[in-house]
C-alpha cells in the first residue's frame, strides 16, 4: 500500500478531509493476564507508576462478575468464579468501545463478601492508556482484538495458592478450609482449562511476576515509544513528532485557548518553540568528541555540524527565531516571504538567504503546516539554490495530515519536526483544531490585517548575517 492510500485511510478514519468533527484519540490497551495470585495487580500498578506523563486507567475484569443468582447464593462454595461464564464480557466489550470512542462510562464494582454488585458504581473517564488486567482477560478473542499489548503474568503455583490464601482470608473474611476446598475443586482446574492455555495469546511473559524488574522497565519502555508515534509516523519515517508530556499537553493547551491572554500566548508558544527547535537540532549530523573536564577526567562526547542556518517563513516563522537564536549563538537566518492569495497560487515576493546556503544544513522555521503549499514552495526555493534536500529540518508547532502529506510526498528526504500532529483541515484550510491566525496572536496583529506591509527594510524582513 503507498503513502497516498494509507494517508487516505487515515483521513477517513478520523472524519474526511475536512470534516469539523473531531476523531478521538486512540488509547493504547493493555491486557494483563495470569493465574489466580500471580500478580497481575502489582505489574499494573508497577506499569502505572513509570509512565508518569499519561492518564492511564486500570480496569479490572473482576469488575464484571455476574451477580450470582439467587439459587447459586445458596451454594455459593460450588460457583466458579475462574470459568470465563462467570464475567460479564458483553458489558467489558461495551465499555471500551464506547472509551475507544471518547465516551465516559460507569463500570461496576463488584462486593466480594456479600457477592452482588454495589450500588455506587465507577466513573470511567477517555485516557491515554487502558490496562485490562483478569485471570481469563485473553480468553475472548473479541477482547483480545482491542489489545495493543498482551502480556501473561507467570508465577509459580506454590507462590500464588499462598498469595491466595492471605489475600481471601484477610481482605474477604474467608476461612481457610474453604478457600483450600474452592481452590482444589475449581481454581486450578480452570487455571489449567482456561487460563493457562491464553498464554500462547501474549505478545509478553513475565516470569516471576512484580520480581521481574528487567521486564517491566521493557514494557514500560515499548508502551512510551508506541504512545509517542503518531500514525503518520509509521507512514513516513522522517516524520518526528517530540514526545507528550503533562507539560508539553498544558502548554498547547494555553495556546490554543481562544481566551489566552496575548501575553501568556507568546510566553507559552515560546517555550514549546524552544523545545521543537532543540529537537530538531538533535538530528544534525555529529561526530564523537573526546574531551578534558576539569577534575582531569575523560569524556566522550559528540560535535554537532557546525555548518548551519535558519531560514524563517515570513511573517509566523519569525517567531521561532528567537529560540533558535538562544540555541545556536551567532547563527545566521534567511527570510522567504510567500504570498497565497489571489488566483495565481503561492508567489514568492522576496527572498534573502545566505550565498553559501547551499553548504549548510538549513532549519526551516513555520509553526503551522496547514495545506503545505508554502513550505513546498519554500522547499523547492531552497532546493533550487543547491541546499540537498536530506540537509533540510523543517520545523513547526503544529502540522495538519493534509501538509505533512504534501511536504513528504514531494520530499522524501528531508525532516519533519512537530510539537503534534492535528485532525485535519477544514474547507477553508485551517488546521483544526488548530490554534488560529498564529501570526496575529503572536506578533499582536490580530485587527484585520492578515500581511505584514512589504518592504525591503519591514522589519519582518530584515537581512542574514
Amino acid at each position: 500500500m503507498d503513502s497516498l492510500t494509507e494517508l487516505d485511510s487515515f483521513l477517513k478514519s478520523n472524519g474526511g478531509p475536512h470534516s469539523s468533527t473531531l476523531p478521538h484519540k486512540q488509547p493504547f490497551v493493555i491486557g494483563v493476564a495470569g493465574g489466580t495470585a500471580s500478580g497481575k495487580t502489582t505489574v499494573c500498578n508497577m506499569i502505572i507508576s513509570q509512565l508518569h506523563d499519561q492518564r492511564v486507567v486500570l480496569v479490572n475484569q473482576d469488575s464484571f462478575y455476574h451477580p450470582p443468582s439467587v439459587e447459586k447464593l445458596k451454594k455459593i462454595h460450588e460457583y466458579n468464579f475462574d470459568h470465563p461464564n462467570a464475567f460479564d464480557t458483553e458489558l467489558l466489550l461495551s465499555c471500551m468501545e464506547k472509551l475507544k470512542n471518547g465516551e465516559a462510562v460507569s463500570i461496576p464494582n463488584y462486593d466480594f463478601k456479600g457477592h452482588k454488585r454495589s450500588e455506587q458504581a465507577r466513573q470511567i473517564n477517555p485516557s491515554d492508556v487502558f490496562i485490562l488486567e483478569g485471570i481469563v482477560i485473553l480468553h475472548d478473542p473479541r477482547v483480545r482484538g482491542l489489545m495493543n499489548l498482551k502480556i501473561f503474568v507467570d508465577s509459580d503455583s506454590d507462590v500464588r495458592l499462598s498469595r491466595r490464601i492471605q489475600r481471601d482470608t484477610v481482605e474477604r473474611g474467608r476461612n481457610i478450609e474453604n478457600v483450600l476446598d474452592q481452590y482444589a475443586r475449581s481454581v486450578k482446574p480452570s487455571f489449567e482449562e482456561f487460563i493457562l492455555p491464553t498464554k500462547k495469546y501474549a505478545d509478553i511473559i513475565i516470569p516471576r511476576g512484580a520480581d521481574n524488574d528487567v521486564a517491566i522497565d521493557l514494557i514500560v519502555q515499548h508502551i512510551c515509544t508506541k504512545l509517542g508515534q503518531h500514525d503518520l509516523c509509521k507512514i513516513y519515517s522522517n516524520v518526528f513528532v517530540i514526545f507528550s508530556t503533562f507539560q508539553i499537553r498544558g502548554m498547547h493547551t494555553l495556546i490554543r485557548d481562544v481566551k489566552t491572554t496575548k501575553h501568556d500566548f507568546v510566553f507559552y508558544s515560546d517555550r514549546l518553540i524552544r523545545l521543537v527547535v532543540e529537537h530538531g537540532l538533535g538530528h544534525l549530523p555529529f561526530t564523537e568528541k573526546q574531551i578534558i573536564t576539569p577534575t582531569g577526567s575523560v569524556y566522550t562526547g559528540v560535535v554537532f555540524c557546525k555548518r548551519l542556518c535558519g531560514v524563517s517563513i515570513i511573517r509566523s516563522g519569525e517567531s521561532m527565531e528567537n529560540a533558535l537564536r538562544a540555541c545556536c549563538k551567532g547563527i545566521k537566518i534567511g527570510k522567504i516571504l510567500i504570498h497565497g492569495e489571489g488566483s495565481n497560487g503561492r508567489q514568492l515576493i522576496y527572498e534573502k538567504l545566505p550565498k553559501d546556503i547551499s553548504s549548510r544544513h538549513v532549519l526551516l522555521l513555520d509553526p503551522i503546516l496547514a495545506s503545505g503549499n508554502s513550505a513546498v514552495k519554500a522547499i523547492s526555493l531552497l532546493i533550487s539554490k543547491g541546499v540537498p534536500e536530506s540537509n533540510i529540518i523543517f520545523l513547526n508547532l503544529i502540522a495538519a495530515p493534509q501538509g505533512v502529506h504534501a511536504v513528504c510526498k514531494k520530499f522524501p528526504m528531508l525532516k519533519i519536526v512537530t510539537s503534534e500532529i492535528d485532525a485535519s483541515l477544514d474547507d477553508h484550510l485551517r488546521v483544526i483544531p488548530g490554534m488560529g491566525e498564529f501570526g496575529d496572536r503572536y506578533f499582536c496583529t490580530d485587527n484585520g490585517r492578515t500581511t505584514p506591509n512589504f518592504h525591503p527594510t519591514s522589519p519582518f524582513l530584515g537581512t542574514p548575517k
